[in-house]
């Protein structure tokens, strides 16, 4: 299976708690809910059409929890968010978990070298093994080298505070991306695809162009 993360992001690059105000409040978070003022039937057209290619999904132990106390309730067997999410097999890559919720399965939890046991689901037949959200897992995959795929919903909001997919400093390891598809909402919602194509390139721009 291809490893696709795909997030939610503000402008700014926030990655917390897009869905509602109480969806995330960790360390503090107050402004959650900041991508739905911006949501439309394009949106909701495309991320159905992304998660259409799921095999299975993979979660940080926040993300999962919270995820597992929504989605459950959301049982419509025409939605195919909702089915794919709630009927596919579920990984938590966790430290602290030991059991998985049992209202919300096929789940199982990875624990210990979790790039190893990743990169092994990888081995595994289907098309895509899903990261929803989870940014600090999917930043440790992107610098591990086994991301193959990023997408990203990029909201015309500046949030201002919380968790960044990419935040400053080194613990962000350089990275080359390549657009593959790119498509921009009514609402001004942006939808960009991009594959994943190895460390970042960096050069020199002269006065007679690109060197």
């Amino acid at each position: 299976m291809r490893l696709v993360l795909q997030e939610f992001l503000s402008l700014d690059g926030v990655s917390q708690g897009p869905g509602a105000p109480d969806e995330d409040t960790s360390d503090g978070f107050t402004r959650g809910g900041w991508l739905v003022p911006h949501l439309d039937e394009a949106f909701v057209r495309i991320v159905t059409g992304w998660i259409e290619n799921a095999d299975a999904f993979l979660f940080g132990r926040r993300t999962y929890v919270n995820f597992a106390r929504d989605w459950p309730q959301m049982d419509d067997p025409a939605d195919p968010v909702a089915t794919r999410l709630n009927g596919l097999p579920k990984y938590v890559a966790s430290r602290t978990l030991t059991t998985a919720e049992a209202h919300w399965t096929p789940t199982t939890i990875l624990s210990g070298d979790v790039p190893t046991q990743v990169a092994a689901l990888k081995q595994h037949p289907g098309r895509e093994l899903h990261i929803h959200g989870s940014a600090r897992l999917g930043a440790s995959l992107l610098a591990a080298g086994l991301v193959d795929e990023v997408r990203l919903v990029i909201a015309p909001v500046v949030v201002g505070t919380g968790r960044h997919l990419f935040p400053a400093g080194d613990s962000t390891a350089p990275l080359g991306l390549r657009l593959l598809s790119s498509e921009m909402t009514p609402s001004g919602v942006a939808a960009q695809a991009y594959e994943v194509t190895g460390a970042a390139g960096f050069g020199t721009y002269g006065v007679d162009g690109l060197e």
